[in-house]
């Protein structure tokens, strides 16, 4: 956004907000006293106006910010909390501060906060789950300002990234359950403007295709990774004339509604369907019954992306690296082979104890 004058200073902006001088610069020295009200407002006087901090006087201040921006897209999941739980752990030994913002998913806000900063808010900027990091990915390269996007790969091949084996994870989750005798397995996806969610319902139709199941596009119910929908999917899977035996969620936090549809339409875990997550948040262990799920590795994707970054702001000339990170079935006692499978199993345990001739 281009400037409305030639010179715009912390007085123009504190005037624009509506707030003090001393609250604009509370919020540029990333106090913690101000609500996040007037932290946006703020921030949103900026943009308009287009101020940049003086990064001279910044040096002579005492050089970098100290701090590094944070961007999610909620905080309503355990998700979010562990890969943070990594970052918070890094920079506390790297004596950073942590500048959160949420954008709630709106991708305005998103490209809003980037802009804020990297203009002299933050050193250096992390991502999780970004919804349009191509509105900005080129101009942050362009300032050569370090950045990393975490769980998402980035729209090319030269953005830095930590992920994890989200393709391969979900193709090993699928390929257990038809281990297990499921043939009509269904699968609840995430939001699928996230490359994982993508990579989730590719691994699920790998698996299949590689067992020679034919995918059936009736088993599949577009979700967005929140209890809500997947309540309503699985309700929609659940009704079919042929409902499936098993149905897979692409995450833990869609698992959960996916559970208590079950449950509503009378049916038991796993005895009646069996249940499959993603992600393995804390909650997972300990629902009832225990939920078989897909491990990240979150808290040390946070770790990880951490440690890249710092080292992007220290040495910016470092060559670029894109992480992925492995996936691991944890099973527990949320799935167990079909009705049919069990019988089968049965009538051939008897036949090999039939007497021969």
């Amino acid at each position: 956004m281009k400037r409305i004058s030639g010179n715009v200073t912390i007085v123009d902006v504190a005037r624009e907000a509506g707030v003090s001088y001393t609250t604009v610069s509370r919020v540029l020295n990333n106090k913690q006293n101000v609500s996040p009200e007037t932290r946006e407002r703020v921030l949103g006087a900026m943009t308009r106006l287009g101020y940049v901090v003086d990064q001279r006087a910044r040096s002579l201040a005492g050089g970098r910010s100290q701090v590094i921006g944070l961007l999610v897209h909620d905080l309503g999941t355990s998700y979010i909390g562990e890969i943070i739980r990594g970052i918070d752990s890094e920079l506390s030994s790297a004596q950073y501060d942590l500048l959160l913002y949420t954008t709630h998913r709106r991708k305005t806000k998103e490209s809003t906060y980037v802009a804020m900063l990297t203009r002299g808010l933050a050193d250096g900027l992390l991502l999780v789950l970004p919804r349009d990091p191509g509105a900005y990915l080129e101009t942050l390269r362009d300032y050569r300002f370090p950045h990393v996007l975490i769980d998402h790969r980035g729209v090319d091949e030269v953005t830095p990234a930590v992920a994890a084996s989200n393709r391969q994870g979900a193709e090993r989750a699928t390929t257990y359950l038809i281990e297990q005798g499921h043939r009509r397995i269904g699968f609840l996806t995430g939001a699928m403007d996230q490359i994982c969610a993508r990579d989730r319902l590719q691994g699920y139709k790998d698996a299949l295709a590689n067992r020679g199941i034919p995918f059936d596009g009736e088993l599949v119910f577009e979700g967005d990774f929140f209890q809500s929908l997947a309540y309503k999917g699985a309700g929609t899977l659940l009704d079919l004339p042929r409902r499936p035996t098993a149905i897979f969620a692409s995450n833990d936090v869609s698992a959960f509604g996916l559970m208590e549809a079950v449950r509503d339409h009378g049916l038991r875990i796993p005895d009646d369907v069996s249940v499959l997550g993603f992600d393995d948040i804390p909650q997972a262990a300990h629902v009832h019954p225990a939920l078989t799920t897909v491990r990240q590795p979150l808290e040390e994707m946070g770790r990880v992306s951490t440690r890249m970054l710092l080292e992007y702001i220290a040495h910016p000339d470092r060559a670029i690296e894109r992480v992925e990170l492995p996936t691991e079935l944890v099973v527990r006692q949320s799935c167990r082979p079909p009705v049919h499978a069990q019988e089968e199993v049965k009538r051939e345990t008897i036949d090999q104890q039939q007497p021969s001739g």
